[in-house]
């Protein structure tokens, strides 16, 4: 293979210019990326969605004194994202075992649900200041069998 070969890469998948106005914020542990995927492609039918994949996800959103930094810039961010590419849905997700919880906020793991759904809660509310027609949707992602993962609806 020449040097020239490497230079580049070319992708197969073409590239559409059409918007979906939907978003989703969610934790950058790559073990559930297709999964969330799977949810937001197939059950949500968001082919494209501008993503915001940060440890934690809407953990940075919920007010944490000890993540105030991430909170701000994530907030910023999706604010941006609200305005420029005109945002009507934003998409939260959660997932069971995160070690942003147990590392960063040093929850334990007897608490750890209870306070991510909480943290889910105060995530949409503050999601919601940025546009009183946005409509925001929070799920948990929980290894159930053999590998699986399903998808439940946080009550707000």
């Amino acid at each position: 293979m020449s040097d020239n070969e490497n230079a580049f890469y070319e992708s197969s998948v073409g590239f559409d210019s059409n918007r979906i106005r939907a978003a989703a914020v969610y934790c950058s542990d790559g073990r559930f990326g297709e999964q969330f995927d799977d949810l937001l492609h197939n059950k949500l039918q968001l082919p494209r969605y501008d993503r915001l994949a940060v440890p934690g996800g809407a953990a940075c959103l919920a007010g944490h004194f000890a993540t105030y930094r991430e909170d701000e810039g994530v907030f910023e961010q999706l604010r941006f994202l609200v305005n420029v590419h005109g945002l009507e849905q934003v998409v939260l997700i959660a997932h069971d075992g995160c070690a942003f919880y147990s590392e960063r906020l040093h929850i334990s793991p007897l608490q750890l649900e209870t306070q991510q759904r909480d943290d889910m809660r105060k995530a949409v509310r503050r999601v919601r200041t940025l546009s009183s027609s946005l409509e925001v949707r929070s799920f948990f992602a929980r290894k159930y069998r053999k590998g699986m993962i399903r998808f439940e609806t946080v009550d707000l």
